[in-house]
């Protein structure tokens, strides 16, 4: 069941869903429109090979910014982008995670991303950027998130390496077994 705008106000009023900083403006007829934060990182060209294995150190494959204002988008270019949002998703609910129709309309791309029950922090998601710069405000609505209650809530609610994470969170390497 896809959680309209009534259920999400019963759901931040209760506290179950939490969502800071919080503004009415955000809950749509269907979902939550996200705003950009102040962080990204922008992912790096390179021929030097990564082994995912534990402990690897994954910084020198991104340049990253800190509070900023505004991110310009170059051409053709992949980012990690974060919310202005910290949210707690109980585990009842999951959540889908898509740009606002705007800006994938301007061609910008993301992966299928999703928010698993019982996850708490600000979402870092990747994206594509288009064929020409674009200048994107820190603030402004740039995600769509759709809230679908499971049919029994999850036994093992998310509580992996990700949790409580605030900014841009590069990938924590662990052998993939």
């Amino acid at each position: 069941m896809i959680l309209s705008d009534f259920d999400l106000r019963a759901y931040l009023k209760s506290g179950r869903l939490k969502v800071e900083p919080f503004d009415e403006k955000i809950i749509r007829e269907n979902g939550l429109d996200l705003r950009l934060g102040g962080s990204y990182c922008k992912i790096l060209d390179s021929n030097e090979m990564l082994e995912i294995s534990e402990g690897v150190d994954v910084s020198k494959y991104y340049e990253c910014y800190d509070s900023v204002d505004f991110i310009v988008l170059e051409p053709n270019t992949r980012y990690l982008l974060h919310t202005l949002e910290y949210i707690a998703v109980p585990p009842e609910l999951m959540g889908f995670v898509e740009l606002r129709s705007t800006f994938a309309r301007l061609g910008i791309m993301m992966p299928p991303t999703i928010i698993d029950g019982g996850f708490e922090g600000q979402l870092t998601i990747e994206i594509l950027s288009t064929s020409f710069p674009l200048k994107l405000t820190v603030g402004m609505r740039f995600l769509h998130v759709v809230f679908a209650k499971l049919t029994t809530p999850i036994t093992r609610p998310y509580r992996g390496k990700y949790q409580g994470q605030r900014g841009v969170t590069l990938p924590k390497m662990k052998s993939i077994k």
